[in-house]
């Protein structure tokens, strides 16, 4: 029976080998930013391919609603809003964990970011004194922050549109000689 054998790596094997990888601090520095940064296009794709098909949605679902037809205007308008409220809320239930897969590696590669500056004193104090960068960059506050809108977006119209699809059947339901 084969069997597979491990061996311990030591410190200095390990820190020989992250030297051979990135050469230095700055180097794994700039390689956790491009990081950070395909991933941030990443989630604003995502992030605007949702916000667009959640636009057409609402758009549609309004168009429905002004329908007048007096033959089968009533029926429809009962029907199909509905309909695309149900849709626009699975797809923001669809949307949610491409979304917040794309903020999990942000984040995780913030935190390598952090470390990195925490670990190599020199380095921390060369980007705090950079122009271009701050502390509040390296800091789980600030990039969250910035993240916020992506993250909670899915959640708001899932909201959104449980509440149009109610509000939908209630008009209809309770109004039905109009």
């Amino acid at each position: 029976m084969p069997r597979i054998l491990t061996s311990h790596i030591s410190d200095t094997e390990l820190t020989e080998h992250n030297a051979k990888m990135f050469g230095s601090p700055k180097e794994r520095l700039d390689f956790y930013r491009r990081e950070i940064q395909y991933e941030t296009s990443i989630l604003s794709n995502r992030t605007d391919a949702y916000l667009a098909a959640q636009s057409f949605l609402v758009i549609a679902f309004a168009s429905c609603m002004a329908n007048l037809n007096p033959e089968w205007g009533k029926l429809f308008t009962l029907v199909v809003p509905p309909f695309l409220a149900l849709l626009g809320m699975l797809s923001s239930l669809n949307a949610w964990p491409g979304i917040r897969a794309a903020y999990d590696i942000i984040d995780h590669w913030y935190f390598k970011q952090s470390e990195l500056l925490r670990s190599e004193p020199l380095m921390g104090l060369a980007y705090d004194e950079s122009p271009l960068f701050c502390e509040r960059e390296s800091t789980h506050k600030g990039y969250r922050k910035a993240l916020l809108f992506s993250v909670r977006t899915p959640w708001i119209f899932a909201t959104f549109w449980i509440v149009l699809g109610a509000w939908a059947i209630f008009i209809q339901v309770t109004n039905p000689g109009a």
